[in-house]
């Protein structure tokens, strides 16, 4: 869709507005209204100042991160003192963060009180949501010369931004136009990522249902391998049928299952070294790895190795502790501390003991399902599971590594085309409130010309 501009134009002077509809006042926020701050009744634990009954709303930062356009819920609720101590707002007042998610912009549509980490604007007359959008765009904000650092913003700061306003009409007019636009926008975001939900639970089916299994006919075919093997009882509940020819035991009976250890203080410098042979892992280091962990951001130094359980690339192990569950194959030299267990007689398919691990499968048969998953070497080496030959192991590994590429590539483009509607959608905004397109009715636009082809 192609969107129109504006007849005439007048420099703005705040350099990151540009150029202005002649029409539109260009002045600081402040002579719109003043901004004034929240406020907190002290000390903010005590009792006496929350009612679960009472009539207005608390307003916590995690409050606004949650919320969208409109802030139409809290967790919690002030006594009638907790009220008069604090800044009540009512329906249709915006307000602005100010700690926390800073800068994000937040419309209450229930009566509410915010504390000190929060700005509002009291006398504003004119669409709440046109001033929403406005902050919304993150473009007000390049004029504090605050990009590329923590944004520091208060009542000062606020009121001193420039911005260019319509009337009101026209305001209502914009807030109407965004609101329609972004709707549209946010159901086709929902969409995709609906479809990115569908295809994460394709890979995690297909992973399960291979190590379970066995391999799809014409994967087996093409591995020489049985298409269509006879099954036989596992015995275990979460495992059912498996391959006839699998052998189905505790892991423990294929490799023990021990633990990482740490040198002790663990900030101790001197078990630390930049240039040493083995990666220290963390377990940051591993919720942010893939199937294999690459790099660490700490080393150790031969004293610290010495204290710990170093692992040779290729070996996979398991994480105990932060992202519990969460198996990985290291691709360095490294060691790992008592939050991870590892299975030092392996002698299998590395990856096929990941892709079991990732399916999630075998953790429902330790009864966790729903509560947070205890893991330990005991737990572990419990698990019951289904062992094919290597060979077999070998073509599992082959077979997933392909498909979940495969997989991982079309979510890859999905993500790559949501981040583009959100490019467009904050662009959308950033012109619309800028005055660079015309969305007025057009029976009230005077030979408007066309907008750049990056909003068309």
């Amino acid at each position: 869709m192609r969107h129109q501009t504006y007849p005439r134009y007048k420099p703005s002077g705040a350099e990151w507005l540009g150029e202005v509809p002649e029409h539109w006042d260009v002045k600081a926020l402040k002579w719109e209204s003043p901004v004034l701050r929240g406020a907190s009744p002290r000390p903010i634990d005590n009792e006496i100042y929350f009612d679960d009954e009472g009539e207005y709303a608390w307003v916590r930062i995690a409050d606004v991160s949650a919320a969208g356009m409109y802030l139409r819920e809290t967790t919690q609720r002030l006594s009638e003192l907790g009220q008069s101590l604090s800044v009540p707002l009512e329906p249709g007042a915006l307000f602005l963060s100010i700690a926390g998610t800073v800068g994000k912009p937040c419309i209450t549509a229930i009566k509410c009180c915010i504390h000190d980490g929060f700005v509002y604007f009291p006398y504003w007359r004119d669409d709440s949501r046109f001033l929403y959008f406005l902050f919304a765009s993150g473009e007000p904000y390049k004029g504090l010369g605050k990009l590329g650092t923590q944004l520091n913003l208060n009542t000062d700061t606020v009121g001193s931004i420039v911005a260019g306003f319509p009337p009101s009409a026209e305001q209502q007019a914009i807030a109407d136009f965004l609101v329609r636009e972004m709707a549209k926008l946010d159901a086709l975001v929902a969409k995709k990522r609906a479809l990115i939900e569908r295809l994460k639970e394709k890979r995690t089916a297909l992973i399960s249902r291979t190590v379970t299994r066995g391999l799809p006919p014409d994967a087996a075919r093409a591995a020489g391998l049985d298409p269509h093997p006879k099954l036989k009882p596992s015995g275990i509940d979460w495992l059912g049928d498996v391959p006839e020819h699998w052998t189905v035991k505790a892991l423990k009976w294929e490799s023990p299952v021990l633990r990482g250890a740490s040198p002790r203080p663990i900030d101790n410098e001197i078990y630390f070294d930049e240039e040493g042979e083995y990666a220290w892992v963390r377990i940051a280091d591993v919720s942010a790895a893939g199937m294999y962990l690459h790099e660490t951001t700490q080393r150790l130094s031969d004293l610290g190795r010495s204290l710990s359980v170093p692992l040779q690339p290729g070996v996979l192990f398991l994480s105990i502790a932060g992202s519990v569950g969460k198996p990985c194959i290291t691709a360095i030299k490294c060691c790992i501390h008592d939050g991870f267990v590892y299975f030092p007689f392996w002698r299998g398919e590395a990856r096929f003991l990941y892709y079991l691990f990732a399916s999630g499968e075998p953790y429902k048969g330790l009864g966790k399902l729903g509560t947070q998953l205890n893991l330990n070497t005991d737990t572990v080496g419990s698990i019951v599971a289904g062992i094919p030959a290597i060979v077999e192991q070998h073509a599992i590994g082959d077979f997933l590594d392909h498909e979940t590429a495969r997989i991982d590539g079309m979510i890859a483009k999905v993500e790559t085309a949501i981040a583009r509607l959100q490019e467009y959608r904050t662009a959308l905004i950033t012109a619309a409130v800028t005055g660079k397109i015309d969305v007025r009715n057009p029976d009230v636009r005077e030979g408007a010309s066309h907008a750049p082809a990056s909003l068309s």
